[in-house]
């Protein structure tokens, strides 16, 4: 599924960081492959776990998670073999006039959190769907996940509104943030 976005491959350039913490670790972003899935889910299944990532109960098998994400823009962050956190975009209309508006996914791994990993797939998330042509991204956070929401606002998304009871998660009626960042570089013309 392209949703209109240039349909090449991923073309990711292999950024390497390094942990800012008393367990240093270096670590790469790079494209996702289908073989990265199993680990990827492994971080989703924590983060739903966590019961203020998602409103998904359960994570799906790589059919139905890669035809529910565009072919572009699918990164991890790997230290070796390990997969630490994935960033993923998906359409949000299937209408050719929102063909660059998509929906923001990121996912860390509960050891990598709060070093830096996050930033870096955001970072390079944002970098490789302006490449992609698109020129806004958007994300809704459940307002307790404060270090998500921080996430974005630091790097250029605006809360454009809050969602009120807009879902009941395990018996429960659920806020969302919802966050949008406006491209500087891609649909400026």
């Amino acid at each position: 599924m392209t949703n209109g976005l240039k349909s090449r491959a991923a073309t990711c350039p292999r950024a390497r960081r390094r942990l800012n913490s008393a367990a240093q670790m270096d670590f790469i972003i790079d494209s996702m492959r289908p073989d990265d899935w199993e680990s990827a889910r492994a971080i989703y299944v924590d983060g739903i776990a966590t019961g203020q990532a998602t409103f998904e109960t359960e994570a799906p098998d790589w059919e139905r998670w890669d035809t529910a994400h565009l072919t572009q823009c699918r990164l991890v962050a790997r230290n070796g073999a390990r997969v630490l956190g994935w960033s993923a975009l998906s359409p949000v209309s299937m209408r050719e006039v929102y063909a660059g508006v998509a929906e923001v996914s990121i996912y860390v791994a509960a050891s990598a959190r709060g070093r830096g990993v996050g930033r870096a797939l955001m970072e390079a998330l944002i970098e490789a769907s302006e490449r992609h042509g698109v020129w806004t991204l958007q994300a809704s956070v459940f307002p307790e996940n404060e270090s998500s929401v921080a996430l974005h606002l630091k790097h250029g998304f605006r809360e454009v509104g809050r969602r009120e009871r807009i879902a009941r998660h395990h018996g429960v009626w659920r806020d969302t943030v919802v966050l949008e960042r406006r491209s500087r570089v891609a649909g400026v013309s």
